[in-house]
């Protein structure tokens, strides 16, 4: 896919980085060297994405369920953010930096490494990388209904209420919806993932690992999108006709 004049690139692609446990343990290794290997993974697709002319990337990369893991790999995880942030590939290919997430469960040293990498990157603009790091969708839609609440109390009236208002208070309200979800490893499910956010987004499905996961994976999901008629509960007929 070397001609990008051909087709549509979407704009904000979403990822579920799953399989690194099981990639590894079929090698007979740790699932922290599966891990380690992901963040390999990240760096090709982070690349690739900016060359293609992807403007958000945003990468699933530990969930609020995932502190039920085992404390070692938790513990391998929290490392390897920290570790993968010293990575320049975002002054190299012109990336900013944000994440979305809990940070108040991460331990410290990771919070003011992430402050840190975002604020190194805040004017670079070819792409943003966003990482969800301990998050959740079912957190981050309550934490945005308790700010909602806040704000009702302390300005004593009910503002009105429509989505556009909603999203304003999700963590993701810098960049818009996902147009593609991809999900490596052979699940089929979402696990709690921008479920507000992917409302209307395609969603892809791969069995490859995610630290198998290459270029040409990429270019096969962006080639499935390309062959979908996103219609928005419209007729294909209003759509062809330019009513979306």
């Amino acid at each position: 896919m070397s001609n990008n004049n051909s087709i549509n690139v979407p704009q904000h692609i979403a990822i579920i980085m799953d399989g690194n446990g099981r990639w590894a343990m079929e090698q007979g290794k740790e699932r922290t060297y599966g891990h380690r290997a992901g963040v390999e993974t990240v760096r090709r697709i982070t690349a690739e994405c900016v060359r293609m002319g992807v403007k958000y990337l945003t990468l699933y990369t530990f969930s609020t369920e995932n502190w039920n893991r085992p404390s070692d790999e938790v513990a391998t995880l929290m490392g390897l953010v920290l570790s993968s942030l010293e990575d320049e590939i975002f002054m190299k290919h012109n990336v900013r930096f944000r994440v979305i997430g809990d940070m108040n469960r991460l331990p410290e040293d990771v919070q003011q490494k992430l402050r840190e990498t975002e604020e190194h990157t805040v004017k670079n603009d070819a792409m943003t990388m966003v990482v969800a790091l301990s998050y959740s969708s079912r957190w981050e839609i309550t934490n945005a209904v308790k700010e909602i609440v806040q704000e009702v109390h302390e300005k004593g009236k009910m503002p009105q209420v429509t989505e556009e208002f909603i999203s304003q208070h999700l963590q993701t309200n810098f960049m818009p919806d996902p147009d593609l979800m991809i999900r490596t490893g052979g699940e089929l499910r979402i696990s709690n993932y921008l479920l507000w956010q992917i409302a209307y987004s395609e969603l892809y499905f791969c069995d490859t690992y995610w630290p198998d996961f290459r270029e040409e994976n990429l270019h096969m999901a962006i080639e499935s999108y390309n062959q979908r008629q996103r219609r928005y509960g419209k007729t294909e007929e209003q759509v062809e006709n330019g009513k979306l």
